[in-house]
C-alpha cells in the first residue's frame, strides 16, 4: 500500500503523483521494535477524552477535536524509535487536528503555524476537494484515525512544509499502524494477512520518516520536531535498525557512543541499538 493511497476517499486523489520530501541541496528551502502481538481492551476509552475547541487558520470556522485528557493516561513503555506506549488508550490516535469545514489538518504542535502563502494553496488545493467524513463515534477508530493522518501528509505536502514535519507526520502514523496491529486479535479471521498488511505499511512508513528526518539533520536548525541534536540523532539511528539500513545505523551509533554532548540515558539507549544490530546480523 503505496503511502499517498487513500486520498481519493478525502476527495484528494489528485495529490497521488506529489513528492513527498524535498531536497533543499537541489532547490533553496523557502520562507519496539516489534512487541510480542497482544489483545488489549479498551475499557471506557472516551473518558480519557473530551472535545477541544479550535478555530481553523485557514477558513476561520470553529469546531471540536476529541484530546486526551492531560495527565489521565500512564505510559508503561517507549518503544525503541521513542514511540509511547499508553495503558489506558493509544494516544497518538488523536493527535491530529481536522477541520471538518475545509480539510486542513496538522499535528497539534503544526496546527496553526501557517504563512498567507501556505493557506493559500491550502484553500486552493485542500479545500476546494475535500470531501468531509464525520465521525459520530464517541472515539476514534484505527482506520478513522490513520485517514486523519494522510490528511494531515496530504496538508504537509500541499503547504511546503518542512521535512522534519512530513517525517514526524510519517513517524507518527507507523506509530498507529504498530498500535492497531497490537490489537488485533490473534484467533480472528483474516489475522495473518491484516498483520503482513500492517507491517509492510509499518515499514514503509518508518523509511520514509527516516528519509525526511536524514534530510532535515543537513538543513534545518535545532529543535527539529521538537527534539535537539542528540534525541534527533538517537532516532535516525533507531529508525535506521527499524529500517535495515545497517550503514546509518552503525554510522549515528558510533557517533554518540563518542559524542560529548549526548547524556548517559542515550549512550545506554545507543548501546541497546548496537546489542540488537549484533544479535540481528550476527556481528562481534
Amino acid at each position: 500500500m503505496g503511502i499517498f493511497s487513500g486520498f481519493e476517499k478525502l476527495g484528494l486523489g489528485n495529490l497521488g503523483g506529489e513528492q513527498l520530501f524535498e531536497d533543499p541541496r537541489k532547490k533553496q528551502v523557502q520562507a519496539k521494535k516489534e512487541e510480542p502481538t497482544r489483545k488489549l481492551q479498551l475499557v471506557n476509552e472516551e473518558d480519557f477524552l473530551f472535545d477541544k475547541k479550535y478555530k481553523c487558520p485557514v477558513c476561520e470556522s470553529d469546531f471540536d477535536a476529541k484530546t486526551v485528557r492531560t495527565g489521565k493516561v500512564r505510559m508503561k513503555n517507549v518503544d525503541i524509535d521513542l514511540r509511547p506506549d499508553y495503558d489506558e488508550l493509544d494516544q497518538n490516535k488523536y493527535d491530529v487536528i481536522a477541520c471538518p469545514s475545509c480539510g486542513y489538518a496538522a499535528l497539534s504542535r503544526y496546527f496553526t503555524t501557517l504563512n498567507k502563502y501556505q493557506i493559500d494553496d491550502i484553500r486552493i488545493k485542500i479545500c476546494m476537494n475535500y470531501k468531509h467524513e464525520p465521525c459520530d463515534d464517541p472515539t476514534y477508530s484505527y482506520d478513522y484515525a490513520k485517514r486523519l493522518y494522510q490528511l494531515a501528509l496530504a496538508n504537509a505536502v500541499v503547504k511546503k512544509a518542512k521535512n522534519s514535519e512530513k517525517a514526524y507526520i510519517c513517524l507518527k502514523t507507523a506509530w498507529v499502524v504498530r498500535g492497531e496491529t497490537q490489537r488485533l486479535d490473534p484467533e480472528a479471521e483474516g489475522y495473518d494477512a491484516k498483520k503482513a498488511e500492517n507491517d509492510a505499511q509499518e515499514k514503509e512508513l518508518l523509511k520514509n520518516a527516516l528519509n525526511g528526518f536524514i534530510m532535515a539533520r543537513q538543513t534545518e536548525e535545532f529543535p527539529i520536531a521538537g527534539m535537539d541534536s542528540t534525541t534527533l540523532d538517537y532516532l535516525i539511528a533507531a529508525l535506521a535498525v527499524e529500517t535495515d539500513e545497517r550503514e546509518v545505523a552503525s554510522k549515528m551509533i558510533s557517533e554518540l557512543l563518542v559524542s560529548r554532548t549526548a547524556n548517559s540515558r542515550i549512550k545506554d539507549k545507543a548501546r541497546f541499538l548496537k546489542e540488537m544490530m549484533a544479535e540481528k546480523y550476527g556481528e562481534e
